[in-house]
């Protein structure tokens, strides 16, 4: 990292959002252009910026400035121009002449000690007085919480959202408690306050910072695995091994939170090993239960006649003819309040579907969602009627978990259709049951032996376990021709058996490429080239139909076939950086014009349009998984917009694309809801947490029309022997067992 040290000569822009600015500087005698993340800057300031040369394609060379500290102007000059920059409310240039005509170098030092002296000046009385030192000293407070959190480490952007959620008391705040950080502030993790703590002498035994590390334990890295609590012995034993102190300071400082309530422990299996929650999410499981059992109950046997009659003119139209068990999953679906509908790809689930609308809907308002926009594409697809993302059924509202439909507002449905149902997790499983009256019934359908959801718990898992809600499996394969291998092979895996490898006229094909640097190459060639002319795809648009049509999954993030490598070859080979093709860059990613990109995180506050033959549609709100493509790059503004393909366009602004990642290449576990027409996977080892049955029986089932697996035999063969499932830790099927006895 370089030093430049340099005067303010003015801002070409600035994002009050999040602090990213351009703007110039003096260098000795060279004019400069300096960007990135930067507290408000006057003219006639002095700044010590740290940060790299970096080479515009447009605006040439620039200084990207990742920290900076800011000296007071010492110069009659540089005062005047510091006044005189439009920063303090109540000055202007003549003002400003007129201060420093009256104080000269003290100036400074009365705008700080003494702004009372400002009504020395011939048109400042009181009221103006009080408006400019006030102006003052929050410019100058916002300015010391940047300089402040900077001087520990925290990245500029970071540093704007905390000192604009603390103010001017940002730094008496965190020097009290540097721990609230994690509590108050998304995006800082222990690791990160904890830095800051041992910086200011906070003790390591220190109750306040072993608090913080139990439930940062909880709520980042448990819930972020997936679990809904942890084994009080899990728990100390975790934090133990973070702090490096002894394990009997965690075990006084859990019994402080479980005696305040910030905690709740529950026993356990073992007398001796308590489950410990955060409290949102013991609540949410018992509410879970609660409502699910109030659904089962509400709709009596005898509410839908003549299903056997329904049902078989169903079949006469449509020159169908259902298994007893698809016909009892149909019938037990009309008579119950709530029926569970799950099985594999092939199986029947979408012809069911259909029949049941078809039946319910004469006389019913039958809705239909899934958890994210391309799955309630597909459902669209499927039936033929409207699905909706389940946020959007529930008419989202724009603050975290805040929807306008709930208890208060339930939806005006007599029957909800949920697909993908292994995809919801806990606390959008509780927003959804809000929402639904005892009375309406409720048809989840959904693969349980696909990944879980990337949210805590494992709902779709729980409710069968439980045996509390009644349920069919559906195991005969329907949906199958003998040119087909994708769906039978699927099944194969799913029974520990090895899928049929490049049986002639089929589309499942197995490439064998034993290294890494093969099998990466290969996969680059397969987009770029082979997949393309094999497919009959324009050579003009071969790059654009690759992108949008063939979905490289992988199963880890890390390694030359991870998601993070193959992300940046694909990139350049499919949409390469060429002249006057504008791009952005975050940290180590490159955002380019024509890019596909994944939002990686909730955001409920960012805003979208929606074009729809009615007129234009807004709202706010973009979550994990949804995919889309970047339509346009503002290099100038460090802007973009992309269109996503529930067809939400977003303009994301400097300071929000870290929630964006390249999707040329995704994790299996991001691809869930998801089906595209051809799926290439890597099968070249790693770890094998990750070498799982059901991570690469999930991946075949995200794709339509082929799968290309390129790597070796043998990892395909652990992979299919490895029937490991990463426990989740959740009591959601015990609360249903304990209330259905």
């Amino acid at each position: 990292m370089e030093q430049l040290e340099a005067g303010i000569l003015g801002t070409v822009f600035r994002n009050d959002e999040n602090g990213w600015s351009v703007i110039t500087v003096r260098a000795g005698r060279n004019e400069v252009t300096v960007v990135g993340t930067l507290p408000e800057l006057s003219p006639g300031e002095q700044a010590v910026f740290t940060g790299e040369w970096i080479e515009h394609k447009t605006y040439g060379r620039q200084f990207k400035c990742t920290s900076c500290e800011i000296r007071v102007p010492t110069t009659l000059l540089g005062i005047e121009r510091y006044l005189a920059g439009g920063l303090i409310r109540g000055v202007g240039p003549a003002t400003a002449l007129l201060i420093v005509r009256q104080f000269g170098e003290e100036t400074m030092s009365v705008l700080s000690e003494h702004p009372e002296r400002l009504t020395e000046i011939p048109g400042i009385g009181p009221k103006r007085c009080q408006m400019i030192a006030e102006s003052f000293r929050e410019h100058q407070s916002v300015r010391r919480a940047m300089v402040f959190l900077q001087s520990y480490g925290i990245p500029a952007n970071l540093a704007v959202k905390i000192s604009k959620y603390y103010g001017d008391q940002t730094p008496d705040i965190i020097r009290q408690d540097p721990y609230r950080l994690c509590d108050d502030i998304d995006g800082v993790g222990f690791k990160t306050a904890d830095r800051i703590g041992i910086a200011l002498g906070v003790a390591p035994d220190s109750e306040s910072r072993i608090r913080c590390a139990l439930r940062y334990m909880l709520r980042d890295s448990a819930v972020s695995s997936g679990h809904v609590y942890l084994p009080e012995k899990e728990l100390c034993s975790a934090a133990t091994a973070l702090l490096q102190i002894p394990g009997e300071l965690c075990a006084k400082a859990l019994r402080s939170l479980l005696v305040s309530g910030s905690l709740i422990g529950e026993a356990g299996e073992k007398p001796d090993n308590r489950r410990i929650y955060l409290p949102a999410f013991w609540h949410a499981e018992q509410e879970v239960a609660l409502r699910i059992r109030e659904l089962m109950c509400a709709v009596r046997t005898d509410k839908f006649a003549g299903a056997a009659r329904a049902i078989s003119a169903f079949e006469k139209n449509h020159g169908i003819s259902f298994s007893a068990t698809q016909r009892k999953a149909i019938t037990r679906a009309l008579e119950t309040g709530m029926f569970v509908i799950t099985g594999g790809p092939g199986t029947g689930k979408t012809t069911i579907i259909n029949c049941i609308l078809e039946l319910l809907s004469e006389e019913n308002e039958v809705v239909l969602c899934a958890p994210t926009g391309r799955a309630a594409k597909r459902m669209t697809e499927a039936t033929g009627a409207e699905a909706k993302t389940i946020h959007r059924l529930l008419e989202y509202g724009g603050d975290e978990g805040v929807f306008a439909r709930n208890q208060e507002n339930p939806l005006e449905a007599d029957c909800v259709i949920t697909d993908e149902a292994s995809m919801i997790d806990l606390m959008l499983m509780r927003s959804l049951l809000r929402a639904i009256e005892p009375g309406c019934r409720l048809i989840l359908v959904g693969d349980a032996d696909q990944l879980p959801s990337v949210g805590a718990g494992n709902v779709l898992r729980d409710i069968l376990d439980s045996g509390a809600v009644p349920c069919v499996r559906l195991t005969d394969i329907y949906r199958q021709s003998e040119a087909s291998r994708i769906v039978v092979n699927a099944h194969l895996i799913n029974h520990g058996q090895m899928p049929v490898l490049n049986e002639k006229g089929t589309d499942f094909f197995f490439e064998r490429k034993l290294s890494l640097s093969d099998a990466s190459d290969a996969i680059v060639a397969l987009l770029t080239k082979r997949l393309p002319t094999f497919l009959g795809y324009p050579e003009k648009e071969a790059a654009a139909l690759a992108m949008r049509n063939i979905q490289v999954l992988a199963p880890a993030r890390k390694g030359e076939c991870g998601v993070n490598t193959l992300n940046l070859r694909l990139q350049e080979a499919l949409n390469p950086s060429v002249s006057g093709k504008p791009q952005i860059s975050w940290g180590d990613t490159v955002f380019r014009l024509g890019d596909k990109v994944i939002q990686t995180k909730n955001d409920y506050q960012i805003e979208w349009i929606r074009s729809t033959p009615a007129g234009t549609e807004e709202g706010a709100g973009v979550f994990n998984g949804d995919i889309g493509f970047i339509t346009a790059v503002d290099p100038e503004n460090n802007m973009l917009t992309v269109l996503f393909d529930d067809d939400k366009e977003v303009e994301y602004e400097a300071g929000d694309l870290e929630s964006l990642e390249p999707a040329y290449c995704l994790s299996v576990h991001k691809s869930q809801g998801s089906e595209f027409p051809v799926v290439v996977m890597p099968v070249t080892g790693g770890p094998p947490m990750l070498l799982t049955r059901n991570l690469l029986y999930t991946a075949m089932t995200r794709a339509k029309s082929m799968v290309v697996l390129v790597g070796s035999e043998e990892i395909i063969r652990r992979m299919v022997e490895n029937n490991h499932v990463a426990r989740r830790y959740t009591t959601l099927a015990l609360r249903l067992t304990e209330e259905s006895n």
